[in-house]
């Protein structure tokens, strides 16, 4: 105890010791010409000064001094014993001109030793008051004996540390308050509320303390009322308007009459209001530069970061945290959390953040489920530098952490079996699904297979190919039932049968038969061929109708002169083998020229509907195999700076596809995705709504638009649908609008079969079936053409917009100046348009709502 006292009393000598090698100067740093101001030395320490020497100088008239002073105070602690006595030398000074003046230096002697005094400076300032600068601030100005106070004796300051600046970036704001009168308090003080801005109240004293300021070469006493930060959260002119206060100031009255020494003895006053306001400013806000990082947490300033783990290893299930600090100068209180990514099996609770001197805390607690080695990070964060005027991105290290398998106490099993606790599969995050990477097929905007010209020219070509089948079904059929016509058919076959059996007989060589059966298998083919009676087969009638039915005169003769022979043969003697061999042979000639004859004929006539008939079908055909091309080098580079990162080199590309006339579900499925990436969901819920247009069975459009909509501001409660309309909606949703209009054709030409087989079939069984087939095939023709039709009603009619001005307000007229405000929209909002005057368009909300919005804040679907 004895030698922390000896230490103690050591260091105050040392101290003592220290303050004794300079005088310390006691002086206002502000005051008025020919105002009379105090100088005072202090000299402290245990010996008493001697000899102390001091001069005003040049600048600055001796009114009265010096004026010594001195007290001692004794210390006894412990018994020992210590002095300490302080010395003051006290001059009353006035100075003679305006300016900023040093004191002379002051010394003296203690102990022996000589010290010096170090330079005060003194600024001196015009007298403009009118009066008394005391340090009391009550001023008996000529305005005040007037009974009026004049607003440079009384004023608001509003200063910003600037008036230009980007979304995001801190102004501090001060608020002080001038005077040079009497001021005994305050009333109605009404602060800027700082519309546009983020503010938070830096400094509100409840005691207004007034020090000396030099304000525009005037002596003023101010005093700090208000201080903000203010951080700018929209772009644009910004207003801050005037803080007004009401200040209560004693004002001298002049008393009429009475004797000198009334005047002398008394002074009469009274309280005025006056009500003082300070000047308003505009801030010039400009938005953040495009192309923020994905990292961006709403930064700008300087800042650095730091990341820490609780504890470099855990077990499974036991819980432990990441804190991210990020530290610096700016819009520290509006930063964001991070993105940090863990491991799939970790378990991330919400982010604890708080507040620290210039930094903020963001701390994520955690518990892992499974053992392992593990990674987490590495944690980007992005802010805007106000310096360099960049993005500036933070990268945190890798940090690994150890997670050992934890014991289960509780288990009867425990340390023999690992217990397996099986859990669903959980959601980490939500996002809208991925772009269409392959190369989609273009159509001409406003084009497409439904009800176009190739539609309809396949749709008549089944009809007239139905008629024509019909025809020429019913030929066959009249055919079928003609038994000469049969027999026509059947004659060659018949006459070479015949003449297989004298065949037979020429190889017996037997004479009289062979010739009987040939003159039999000639008459019965003529017979057949040409549908003649017995009777009428004279040699002359044969001839005759062969050459009319297109056989050869030559032919024909050569045909007549074999039934010569047969009949001559039949009562003359035998000529022998050869003779039946010949007659053998040419017969099977005469009869195959005249079939071909016959054939070559009948095709002729039937040429001309056939070759009409291949031309109706070739023509679909060449429609349908006439296609666009289409730009692969944009889409392809479309593509990748999607799968880069850049969504806006992507949104670009594709958005030059579309500006060449052409569209595609699957490019305005991409198109919805880019701006969704850049935060336009207006025009990513548009381009969605114009892709489910083309393609309203697509799951990935649903799900994206679903997505989309979550982020939009307005809630609107749509009215229900009937069930039976809403279901055949969703019906006719199944396929597109083409592939409705294929089945629509396909169904269309199996009825028209069914309809063939119902009017012609040979058989009860067969007309059945047709009948209730074709019925069934049309029904479902008809709504397959229903469905068609509603998507492509609903695809060239312009009757639903989508909002894409940031806020707008719905009037109760076309006339934005008379009508009136009858709600507000956000962009995104899914409207109806029902008419149209000029540049308005009168639409309806899903609740049955109606209003006035300008064209130009939306866009048709």
């Amino acid at each position: 105890m004895k030698r922390l006292v000896a230490i103690i009393m050591l260091l105050a000598a040392a101290f003592m010791l220290r303050a004794q090698t300079s005088i310390r100067v006691d002086a206002p740093n502000l005051v008025a010409v020919s105002e009379q101001f105090n100088v005072t030395f202090v000299i402290e320490g245990e010996d008493s000064p001697t000899d102390f020497q001091w001069s005003p100088g040049d600048d600055f008239q001796l009114v009265w001094g010096p004026q010594r002073g001195s007290s001692t105070s004794v210390t006894i602690v412990n018994g020992k014993r210590s002095r300490t006595s302080q010395t003051t030398f006290t001059y009353v000074l006035m100075p003679k001109k305006e300016g900023r003046f040093t004191l002379p230096t002051a010394t003296a002697k203690v102990g022996g030793k000589e010290i010096s005094s170090s330079g005060g400076t003194v600024e001196v300032v015009s007298a403009q008051s009118g009066g008394s600068q005391g340090s009391s601030g009550a001023s008996g100005g000529s305005s005040q004996e007037s009974g009026s106070i004049s607003d440079d004796d009384l004023f608001l300051r509003l200063t910003l540390s600037r008036t230009s600046a980007v979304v995001g970036e801190p102004i501090n704001v001060s608020l002080k308050l001038y005077q040079r009168v009497s001021v005994a308090g305050f009333e109605d003080a009404r602060f800027p509320s700082f519309n546009g801005f983020w503010s938070q109240e830096i400094q509100a004293p409840t005691n207004i303390e007034f020090t000396r300021e030099n304000y525009n070469g005037s002596l003023y006493n101010s005093a700090i009322l208000r201080t903000w930060t203010i951080i700018p959260q929209q772009s644009g002119d910004l207003e801050i308007e005037p803080a007004e206060l009401v200040c209560l100031v004693n004002v001298r009255v002049a008393t009429g009459g009475g004797s000198i020494f009334d005047s002398f003895f008394q002074d009469d006053y009274r309280t005025l209001r006056k009500r003082i306001y300070s000047k308003g400013y505009t801030v010039k806000v400009t938005p953040l530069p495009s192309g923020a990082p994905a990292s961006f947490g709403g930064g700008v300033g300087t800042f650095t970061m730091n990341t820490a783990l609780s504890a470099a290893s855990l077990d499974a299930h036991d819980a432990g945290s990441l804190k991210v600090t990020v530290s610096g100068s700016g819009n520290v209180y509006l930063l964001e959390a991070p993105k940090v990514q863990f491991p799939p099996d970790f378990e991330v609770y919400d982010v604890k953040i708080s507040d620290s001197p210039g930094a903020k805390v963001f701390e994520y607690p955690f518990i892992p489920r499974s053992p392992g080695d593990f990674e987490i990070g590495p944690v980007e964060y992005s802010y805007f530098d106000i310096n360099t005027r960049k993005y500036v991105t933070l990268k945190s290290d890798v940090m690994p952490l150890s997670v050992a398998r934890g014991t289960n106490t509780d288990s009867p099993n425990a340390g023999v079996i690992n217990n397996v606790s099986r859990r669903d599969v959980r959601n980490l995050d939500s996002d809208i699904r991925y772009i269409v990477t392959k190369k989609p097929k273009f159509n001409s905007a406003g084009s497409g297979f439904a009800f176009s010209k190739t539609f309809w020219a396949l749709a008549a070509a089944l009809l007239l190919l139905w008629a024509a089948a019909f025809i020429a079904l019913r030929r066959i059929g009249a055919r079928r039932a003609d038994v000469a016509l049969t027999k026509n058919r059947k004659a060659t076959a018949m006459a070479r049968k015949k003449l297989a059996q004298a065949g037979v007989f020429l190889d017996k060589n037997l004479y009289t038969a062979f010739y009987e059966e040939l003159h039999k298998a000639l008459l019965g083919f003529v017979g057949d061929k040409l549908n003649m009676d017995l009777a009428d087969m004279s040699k002359e009638n044969i001839s005759a109708e062969l050459c009319s039915r297109g056989t050869p005169a030559q032919t024909a003769q050569e045909f007549t002169d074999l039934l010569d022979a047969c009949e001559y043969a039949r009562y003359s003697p035998d000529s022998g083998h050869e003779a039946m061999s010949e007659h053998y042979k040419k017969s099977l000639e005469v009869i195959s020229e005249i079939d071909s004859a016959m054939k070559v004929n009948r095709k002729t006539r039937a040429g001309g509907a056939a070759a009409a008939a291949r031309l109706l079908l070739l023509l679909p055909g060449a429609a349908l195999r006439a296609q666009d091309s289409y730009p692969d080098s944009l889409w392809n580079a479309g593509t990748a700076s999607y799968s880069d990162g850049r969504w806006d080199d992507a949104l670009q590309a594709w958005k030059g596809i579309e500006s060449l006339g052409v569209e595609s579900a699957d490019l305005y499925y991409n198109l919805g995705n880019a701006y969704f990436k850049t935060s336009d969901y207006a025009h990513a819920i548009l381009f969605y709504e114009r892709a489910l247009k083309l393609n309203p069975s697509s799951a990935d459009i649903k799900h994206n638009l679903q997505y989309a909509e979550e982020f939009i501001q307005d809630n609107i409660e749509t009215v229900p649908e009937f069930f039976l309309a809403q279901w055949f909606r969703n019906l006719s949703r199944i396929f597109p609008r083409d592939v409705w209009a294929v089945l629509f054709l396909v169904l269309l030409a199996a009825a028209l079969g069914l309809s063939l087989l119902f009017a012609l079939g040979g058989t009860p069984a067969r007309r059945k079936a047709g009948f209730f087939g074709g019925i069934a095939a049309l029904l479902l023709c008809a709504l397959c053409f229903a469905f068609s039709r509603m998507q492509y009603n609903q695809y060239i009619n312009a009757t639903d917009a989508i909002v894409t001005r940031a806020v707008t307000s719905v009037k109760s007229s076309p006339d934005s100046g008379s009508a009136k405000d009858l709600f507000v929209l956000h962009a995104g909002t899914k409207v109806r348009i029902l008419d149209s005057v000029g540049e308005w368009m009168n639409v309806e909300l899903p609740d049955g709502r109606q209003g006035w919005l300008p064209e130009a804040d939306m866009e048709v679907i």
